[in-house]
């Protein structure tokens, strides 16, 4: 059986050349044929400006992207949906979107004003997806490369979490490993590319530290891309349970001797400070199931930020551990 290729490309020749070096490795065209029905999905988890840089797919690397696949075709979307406390359109408007419309002639979804198909989860029920999405030719994820409070990593398989086109989707938090397993069997990304120009360690994927790396990496395998970051960055691939399961039901590959690893350069990375799950944020988790909770505290920002400041408070202290 042919291994799964991870590529992963320094960028201090310029982004460019490492993009086009990671996708040639990958024969993207193969992938992506002419006149195909592109969707990109980024990261773009928050539309707080001072924190896009770190936590949100990068600007340039998706612009640089978008003018490769020009190339080959001019029908590409970019598709978003809201987060629990920014719209889709705050999040476009604070990663420069409409530049990438201006400038490109990409189009810009907002998966919830998009239109639906329901689909069956066995285990979950039915769901709404994003029609667009499940129609493309060619769907394309670029996560970013972060640590997960929840999840313990974010990369190509929970960047598919925002393909949900609900809000309120941390209502699902309870699913959320086999969720992931299962949106990626529905979506089947294609063409993976990780933005590791700048991750995130600790507190991610938003309040965590930045980690300057100069690092494109990509595959055709989300699994195996995962898996493959998570061990550049000293993580712990068995700690992330929705990479685990995704490799269990057949979606890629986690064994690193059945990946094929093209890297230039040297593996020189200082380990990751993880996200630390503590008791505070289990709790929050485990309420996040009811809905009164996530309507009247969580998605209240009178109680829910005033309680974030202390909970911090006293993480600093040591009393939140």
């Amino acid at each position: 059986m042919a291994k799964s290729k991870v590529v992963i490309r320094h960028t201090d020749k310029g982004l460019r050349p490492a993009l086009e070096a990671v996708l040639q490795s990958l024969s993207w065209e193969k992938t992506v044929f002419p006149g195909a029905r592109v969707v990109i999905k980024p990261n773009y988890c928050t539309a707080i400006p001072e924190k896009v840089e770190a936590a949100n797919t990068s600007f340039e690397l998706l612009k640089t992207f978008c003018e490769i696949l020009k190339s080959r075709t001019s029908n590409i979307t970019i598709g978003e949906s809201a987060g629990p406390r920014h719209s889709a359109e705050e999040a476009f408007i604070a990663n420069n979107a409409s530049a990438l419309r201006d400038e490109l002639g990409v189009s810009i979804l907002d998966f919830e004003k998009d239109k639906r198909t329901t689909r069956d989860i066995d285990f979950f029920g039915e769901m709404e997806l994003p029609e667009t999405l499940l129609k493309a030719d060619v769907f394309i994820t670029l996560p970013k490369l972060k640590t997960h409070a929840l999840t313990y990593f974010t990369g190509s398989l929970k960047n598919q979490w925002g393909c949900v086109p609900n809000p309120r989707r941390i209502l699902f938090h309870m699913y959320i490993d086999r969720l992931l397993v299962e949106l990626n069997r529905i979506f089947r990304p294609q063409l993976c590319i990780m933005d590791g120009i700048t991750g995130m360690e600790n507190r991610g994927p938003t309040n965590g530290t930045p980690r300057s790396l100069g690092l494109v990496l990509g595959s055709n395998d989300p699994v195996a891309l995962d898996a493959t970051a998570m061990r550049l960055a000293g993580l712990d691939v068995s700690r992330a349970r929705h990479i685990v399961l995704a490799g269990l039901e057949g979606l890629g590959e986690t064994d690193e001797r059945n990946i094929e690893l093209d890297m230039d350069g040297k593996d020189d990375i200082a380990p990751f400070e993880p996200a630390r799950f503590d008791w505070a944020l289990k709790a929050m988790n485990y309420m996040t199931r009811y809905e009164w909770f996530v309507k009247n505290i969580l998605l209240n920002d009178r109680v829910f930020i005033p309680t974030k400041k202390a909970v911090n408070v006293m993480r600093k202290l040591g009393i939140v551990r």
